[in-house]
C-alpha cells in the first residue's frame, strides 16, 4: 500500500500539514471509503507567529488528495504552486486524531467536513485540467 505509506510519511514528517477529510482519517485498508486532502503550508519566518494554535502565515504551497476505495488508497491530485495558492486553510482547524495502517493513533491538525471536501475536489479538478 504505497499511497497509505505516503500519507503516513507526510503526516509524520514534521512539516506543517492540514488534513481535510470526508470521514475520520483511518489509513487501514479495512476502513470505509474516504477522501483526504493534505494541505502543505509554507515554512518560514512568518510561519509560527500571529495566529492561535501556532499557525501564522497560512500560504498553501502543495495540495495532495488521496482516496480510499475498496480498501486501496490512491492519489487523486497533487497540485503545487501556483495552483495550490488558490486553496485556503479553514480558520476552524483544530487537533485531529488519525489512525495509521498498523492501528497506532496519532494527532495532527485538520477538520472532518464532507462538504468542504466536495468543494475542494471540484476546485482541484478545475485547476488540474
Amino acid at each position: 500500500m504505497p499511497d497509505a505509506d505516503d500519507i503516513a510519511s507526510i503526516l509524520s514528517s514534521g512539516s506543517r500539514v492540514i488534513m481535510i477529510a470526508e470521514k475520520d482519517v483511518d489509513l487501514r485498508p479495512t476502513s470505509p471509503d474516504n477522501c483526504v486532502f493534505l494541505l502543505k503550508i509554507s515554512e518560514g519566518s512568518l510561519a509560527a507567529g500571529g495566529r492561535g494554535g501556532g499557525f501564522g502565515e497560512r500560504k498553501v504551497v502543495r495540495v495532495l488528495c488521496y482516496e480510499l476505495k475498496g480498501g486501496e488508497w490512491t492519489k487523486a491530485f497533487d497540485l503545487g504552486e501556483p495552483a495550490a495558492n488558490g486553496f485556503e486553510v479553514p480558520y476552524y482547524v483544530s487537533r485531529l486524531p488519525f489512525t495509521l495502517r498498523d492501528g497506532a493513533e496519532s494527532v495532527g491538525y485538520g477538520v472532518v467536513e464532507p462538504d468542504l471536501v466536495r468543494q475542494m475536489k471540484g476546485e482541484a479538478a478545475r485547476l488540474s485540467a
